[in-house]
């Protein structure tokens, strides 16, 4: 019932404040930013347990961990809830600058089924993540001195233990990590009393306590002594699991001064592995990109000056010359193509992916979706897109109109519920598995039932309303008449033909985020941040240069073939990606990640297909509208009778 009501409020907010969609600055966040002064007590969170292996996230108590005498959940926004993030408190609590050693949490003796939980989730590779003031906890992994760039990098979270085999043994052995040596790290502020955190670091292990006596709440490790600060050497064999074996949960503490200051303190997290090779891959790309797009635009530039030459003089000179090339389908080349009303949805749609998009790269070339604010991302996203349907519906009816046609209101109601609805029964259906699984990253049906008054209250009026404002326009005049009669098409030689022309469209376009793709399916399925958006701007763009370039010049090819019927198929052929898009993401799936359970599987390739499906859209809608653009131009340039 608290978690129905929570996310009703949530949704509550949502629809009347925008609530959710606030943007702080990269680092900042004010349920738990702190400026400690000695002695103050700083309270650990935990977050969900995660593994690349099953990509199913679960809650943190659903296994026997130490528990608080109250379990509270933080505040989350929508984007947290999507991703899966369950933020709850913990029984670690630290005094500023006092460091403590050898603390117990709890002491659990584990039966048959708390026993095969731990196994379970160190089988599957799972990962403890724990926040302190917004920071995740990492566990430095230093590279070998003997490289000359040697420096220290971060894995997110720990393992929950580890397997390990010992000759002799008839099967492995389970270790848990139930002591934990934590590491904080603080800027000192010269001007005031307090000090700021900047690092957040453990170094996990696995130690069979022991003691003397009878177990009681002032029990004494004979394994950890506080005064050495050390584990005791020589007496600390590793915990195993068994069953009524028990397992005491320790930590130490201590807190070191840094040089780092509060406003870079997420600049260390940020480094991903072969930074160098990533920015020169990237730099090569574009240069490529670039080189081939001015290419692409000098060709066509020449060719369309001299036909548009070459066409005005022989209007001037004999005005019984027989017309040939692309001028001789003036009377078809705006006919109405089939299934209209389905290419008018899809360009509203695109245009309002196009918006969502771009506008979230702005915010977060501003800082404003860092990392460090939790489900920012995603929460922006999903508003920007019920926010931007009101250009997408204004472009549906723009369009629609143009085609001479008069009943905006349907083709209005097909934008704004099509493409989402796709989109919904799909991640439905993938939830449904999730849910299956008993996994925390299933969406509870309290945040499903906000994402449907988004969609119905705010998104679909909103389609509604940039549908009648563009309707209300008035329509796009072609340049030229349409027949009445429609040409026939001559036949065409098999490099011209539809399938060929489609699925070659698409190999550039994909070309131009090859490289920034395999860090973004990096950061989604291998759980690392993505932090390059200015980088990731650059290749946006250039990716909806090249889909109009692209597209222009096999349009004006078939135009040149005589085949007027180029409206699916500038669609098509920068959307194609999408298919490309799809056998990449089969390629890394065999060859990066290590995804063994069919559910698993199943929920890859399903929010695949999503990404790729929405990939389709974006470089559809892109190079429809610059072979729309290009069409009007060069027939507007030519004199017809």
């Amino acid at each position: 019932m608290a978690d129905t009501t929570h996310h009703l409020r949530i949704c509550v907010f949502l629809l009347l404040s925008i609530h959710g969609c606030s943007f702080y600055l990269p680092g900042v966040a004010p349920q738990d930013f702190y400026k400690a002064s000695n002695g103050d007590i700083l309270k650990v969170k935990v977050n969900k347990l995660s593994s690349t292996k099953t990509q199913l996230p679960y809650l943190y108590y659903s296994i026997p961990y130490c528990r608080p005498q109250q379990i509270v959940d933080s505040a989350e926004n929508l984007g947290e809830v999507l991703r899966g993030d369950r933020i709850e408190n913990s029984p670690y609590e630290f005094k500023m600058r006092v460091p403590r050693m050898c603390n117990i949490v709890c002491r659990i003796i584990p039966n048959e089924r708390t026993s095969r939980e731990f196994k379970e989730k160190i089988d599957d590779e799972y990962q403890v993540n724990m926040i302190l003031d917004n920071l995740p906890l990492v566990v430095p992994i230093t590279k070998s001195e003997q490289e000359q760039d040697s420096h220290v990098q971060y894995h997110h979270g720990y393992f929950v233990g580890h397997k390990v085999w010992y000759a002799g043994m008839k099967e492995d052995k389970y270790l848990i990590n139930n002591h934990l040596t934590f590491t904080v790290k603080f800027h000192k502020d010269p001007e005031f009393e307090y000090a700021r955190i900047v690092g957040f670091e453990v170094k996990p292990f696995s130690v069979k306590h022991q003691y003397d006596g009878e177990w009681s709440d002032d029990t004494r490790l004979t394994t950890c002594d506080p005064h050495a600060k050390k584990l005791v050497a020589g007496v600390d064999p590793p915990q195993e699991i068994e069953d009524k074996n028990e397992i005491i949960f320790t930590y130490d503490v201590e807190f070191q001064e840094s040089d780092v200051k509060w406003a870079s303190r997420w600049d260390t997290y940020l480094l991903m592995p072969d930074d160098q090779i990533h920015w020169f891959s990237i730099v090569n790309s574009l240069m490529i990109v670039l080189f081939l797009s001015g290419m692409v635009a000098m060709i066509m530039l020449r060719t369309l000056y001299r036909d548009i030459s070459n066409y005005n003089k022989q209007e001037e000179e004999s005005k019984f010359e027989q017309e040939t090339g692309w001028k001789l389908l003036h009377g078809d080349v705006f006919r109405p193509p089939v299934n209209s009303d389905l290419l008018c949805v899809y360009v509203g749609t695109g245009v309002q992916f196009s918006g969502m998009i771009l506008a979230a790269m702005i915010f977060a070339l501003l800082g404003f979706l860092s990392p460090s604010n939790r489900g920012g991302l995603m929460t922006a996203l999903l508003l920007l897109w019920v926010l931007m349907a009101v250009f997408g519906g204004y472009a549906t009816t723009r369009l629609y109109k143009s085609l001479k046609k008069s009943n905006w209101k349907t083709i209005t109601l097909k934008t704004g519920v099509m493409f989402p609805g796709i989109i919904f029964v799909m991640f439905f259906i993938l939830n449904a598995l999730i849910w299956g699984e008993k996994s925390s990253g299933a969406v509870p049906f309290s945040t499903m039932f906000a994402l449907v008054l988004l969609w119905f209250c705010i998104s679909v009026p909103l389609v509604f309303a940039g549908g009648y404002i563009g309707f209300r326009k008035p329509a796009i005049e072609n340049p030229v008449k349409t027949n009445k009669i429609p040409r026939q098409i001559p036949e065409q030689p098999w490099y011209m033909r539809s399938a060929f022309s489609i699925l070659i469209g698409g190999v550039l376009p994909f070309g131009a985020v090859f490289i920034e793709l395999f860090f973004i399916l990096t950061s989604i399925w291998l759980h690392q941040f993505y932090y390059i958006f200015g980088f990731l701007f650059i290749v946006l763009i250039i990716l909806l240069v090249t889909c109009a370039e692209v597209t222009i010049v096999l349009c004006y090819f078939q135009l040149c073939s005589e085949d007027y019927e180029w409206w699916w198929r500038s669609y098509l052929t920068s959307g194609s990606s999408g298919i490309y898009l799809f056998i990449y993401s089969i390629m890394y799936f065999f060859t990066k990640l290590n995804i063994t359970k069919g559910v698993s599987g199943i929920l890859y390739f399903g929010y695949m297909l999503i990404a790729s499906y929405c990939f389709f859209v974006l470089t559809g809608t892109i190079g429809f509208v610059a072979c729309f653009w290009f069409t009007r131009v060069i027939y507007s340039s030519v004199k017809i009778d």
